[in-house]
């Protein structure tokens, strides 16, 4: 069996759109591992508003400074990623406490698939508690100003997504 690097971890999700919260337990899993390597992979409960390669596009772009984080797209279950690429370790973002329970449920099912992956949770900063990916959406889809919560070099890019679709501009 190939030994599981500590040193590296996985932070998956679907990222649509990457938020502010986001990117804080990427900077912060940054600042704790050597590589961290943010994982877009399908979320088969969600639909995601963004294409992958929008996703990854926006991905890219805001850890482009971060010279330890590369992302990487997976279309399968993050731990089978991990297993493949030898990373040991996977880290979650927890906001609320609804967060903490579905997050520790997932914890225990990845533990069981692969018991050499660790999952480790960092809390967000209050500050961004309540940013969420569907909120974004939200206020980009009715003409509301996002700007606050998503880094800035991706503002255009959700907007260009969004402008066609607003409500006062269909016919």
């Amino acid at each position: 069996m190939q030994e599981m690097n500590k040193h590296i971890c996985i932070y998956p999700g679907s990222f649509d759109p990457p938020t502010k919260g986001h990117m804080d337990i990427i900077e912060r899993a940054a600042s704790i591992f050597d590589v961290v390597v943010v994982l877009m992979s399908i979320n088969t409960n969600k639909t995601c508003q963004f294409s992958a390669s929008e996703r990854m596009d926006m991905l890219e772009k805001c850890c482009m400074d971060l010279p330890n984080v590369r992302v990487e797209y997976f279309e399968g279950l993050s731990t089978t990623y991990a297993r493949v690429s030898g990373i040991g370790c996977m880290v979650r973002g927890l906001r609320t406490m609804a967060d903490f329970e579905s997050e520790q449920a997932l914890a225990q099912i990845n533990a069981r698939i692969d018991p050499d992956v660790e999952t480790v949770f960092l809390m967000c900063k209050p500050e961004h508690r309540m940013i969420s990916s569907s909120a974004v959406r939200e206020m980009a889809y009715f003409g509301c100003d996002f700007s606050e919560y998503v880094p800035l070099c991706i503002v255009k890019d959700i907007m260009k997504h969004y402008i066609p679709k607003l409500p006062h501009k269909r016919k």
